[in-house]
Formats: structure tokens, C-alpha cells, sequence
């Protein structure tokens, strides 16, 4: 049997390792090999986000789900011939579209450049065009570590049980989380995200419609406001319906999502719970009351999932083509 030392000397080193790893992503990694990447990035990112805004919540829910997925490694925009890629799972079918879509225009813009073609992870690219999306709603700026490589491996199976379902409580959303190193307060700075985001009608249906133990609305939930998502979610409605998860400033970056946290508004139970449990109310008061204290919390706890499971030097690869292996 494995000695009480042994073990804490294999979990010391894998502290370190995972130190290590994080230490090789820097902000100026492209410096000399790509000096305009986020300029290109940032450029091609504006661009699509003036087309259309669900670019901003598509990328950003993108970045989240690659990463807690084997790590920040792009693995989510790999296709299958045979649908068995990440993409392909139940939890990741939802995902627009349009996040895919910047990426491969904001890859395009940076390999269009001589000095940068292939030189680029699509990784890094993902990390970039969601700081970038963040800044255009109106949300806070800051430094993104680069240095990631992409991963070649992309299945169905490595999604199960590793993305935050919509009926989540407090625990099983720390521990989730706490499993990418990631605390309450850096959970619930990541959930302000839904801010811009949104969410189809059967991600919350039984809430409004089949709350047990008898067919009625769940009593965290806001009334009036049940009685809005049921007019604008009928009983058989189109599956490809989407309700903004924030109801108030659906397409700006801010604290109201927390507000709304507070008044019984919050669209999924994964989401009210942060109010309704007492361990993680007083956060969603703070947050509600103080937006630099929420944008501050967010910029730490994204820089964190951008470390989550990397792969850096000769791990990994930079994809000539985002959703191929070379």
C-alpha cells in the first residue's frame, strides 16, 4: 500500500507540474514570432461581432466548454466524419454556430499575415476572441496568457460529466469546479458570464411548467417573471427558441445578472441557487452591488480556466485548420 508520504510527494509534484505548465503561458508569448496577433484577432473578432451579437455569448460559452473539456486545447472545434467529437455530444449540439464561426474568421485574419501563418494556435486564437468579446459588451479588459497548444484528441465520451448541468446545486457546482481548480467565488464570477447569454426552453421548462411534487412553478422563482417565461416558452415550443438568461440587459457585460440573481430572475435553477443557498448569497449580494468587484472576480477566475488542463511545448500542436488535426 501506496505510504502517506508518497502520496503527498505525487500530489506535490503534480501541484508543481500544473505550476509549471501555467508559468510557460505569458501575454507577450507571440512576441517575436506573431508581434500583431491580437490586432489581428481583435480586428476580425469586431468585425464578426458587428454582424451579428450573438458572436459575443457563442465564443464565450465556446471558451468554457473547450475548457473544461481536456483542458484549454481547442479539442471543441475538431469535426468527426463519424460524429464522435466533442461537438457531437448532447451538451455541446447548443452551441452556436457563430462562435465556431469567429474562430475560423479570426485564424484566417492571423495566418493571412506571412509572419504569422501557422504559428498560431487555434487555442490561443479561442482565449483571445473571448477577452475580445467580453471588452465589445462592455465588459472588463485584460492581459490573456498565451502559449497553449492544440490537442488531437476530441471524443463524445471525455464531455460526460465534466459540463455544469441547469439543475445543479451549490455542490455539485463546487465540485465541478473545485475539480479545475477553480473556488465558489471563481464559480460564481464565471456564472456572471450569463449576462450575455442565453438558453433554450427546455433547459428550464420544468420550472415554469412541471415543478414537483405537483404541476406548478418553482416557488425561487420570480412570478411575474414565470408568467412572462411561459408566454414566451408555450408547451411544445420550437426547440430552437433561445430566452436570454439575463432579462434586463441581455447584451451588455455588467453586474445586472446578479441583480436579477436577488429578485427571483435568475433563468436557470443553476443560476438562482447562488442566491437561495446562504454559502454563496452573500457573493451574489457583493457582486450586485459592487460591478468592479464583480468584473475584478471575473477577470481573475477566466485568467484561471484559461490554465485549465494546457498543453504547452511540445505537447499538443498548432492546427493549420482549426477543426482538422494536422
Amino acid at each position: 500500500m501506496e505510504s502517506r508520504s508518497a502520496i503527498l510527494l505525487s500530489s506535490l509534484l503534480f501541484s508543481l507540474l500544473l505550476t509549471a505548465t501555467s508559468a510557460q503561458l505569458s501575454s507577450d508569448f507571440y512576441k517575436n514570432t506573431c508581434p500583431n496577433v491580437e490586432t489581428l484577432v481583435r480586428s476580425a473578432v469586431t468585425k464578426k461581432f458587428q454582424q451579428t451579437f450573438v458572436t459575443a455569448p457563442a465564443t464565450l460559452r465556446l471558451f468554457f466548454h473547450d475548457c473544461f473539456v481536456r483542458g484549454c486545447d481547442a479539442s471543441i472545434l475538431i469535426d468527426s466524419p463519424t460524429n464522435t467529437a466533442e461537438k457531437n455530444h448532447p451538451d455541446d449540439i447548443s452551441l452556436a454556430g457563430d462562435g465556431f464561426d469567429t474562430v475560423v474568421k479570426a485564424k484566417a485574419a492571423v495566418d493571412s499575415d506571412p509572419q504569422c501563418t501557422n504559428k498560431v494556435s487555434c487555442a490561443d486564437i479561442l482565449a483571445l476572441a473571448t477577452r475580445d468579446v467580453v471588452v465589445l459588451t462592455g465588459g472588463p479588459n485584460y492581459p490573456v496568457e498565451l502559449g497553449r497548444r492544440d490537442g488531437r484528441i476530441s471524443t463524445i465520451a471525455s464531455v460526460q460529466r465534466h459540463l455544469p448541468q441547469p439543475f445543479f446545486n451549490l455542490d455539485q457546482l463546487n465540485s465541478l469546479f473545485g475539480f479545475n481548480n477553480l473556488t465558489q467565488t471563481d464559480m460564481i464570477a464565471l456564472s456572471g458570464a450569463h449576462t450575455i447569454g442565453v438558453s433554450h426552453c427546455s433547459r428550464f421548462s420544468n420550472r415554469i411548467y412541471k415543478f414537483s411534487p405537483k404541476n406548478r412553478i418553482d416557488p425561487t422563482l420570480n412570478l411575474a417573471y414565470a408568467f412572462q417565461l411561459r408566454q414566451m416558452c408555450p408547451l411544445n415550443v420550437d426547440p430552437t427558441i433561445a430566452i436570454s438568461l439575463d432579462p434586463t440587459t441581455p447584451n451588455t457585460f455588467d453586474n445586472t445578472y446578479y441583480q436579477n440573481l436577488q429578485q427571483g430572475k435568475g433563468l436557470l435553477s443553476s443560476d438562482e441557487v447562488l442566491f437561495t443557498d446562504a454559502r454563496s448569497k452573500s457573493t451574489v449580494d457583493l457582486f450586485a452591488s459592487n460591478n468592479d468587484a464583480f468584473q475584478q472576480a471575473f477577470v481573475n477566475a477566466i485568467t484561471k480556466l484559461g490554465r485549465v488542463g494546457v498543453k504547452t511545448g511540445n505537447q499538443g500542436e498548432i492546427r493549420h485548420d482549426c477543426s482538422q488535426i494536422n
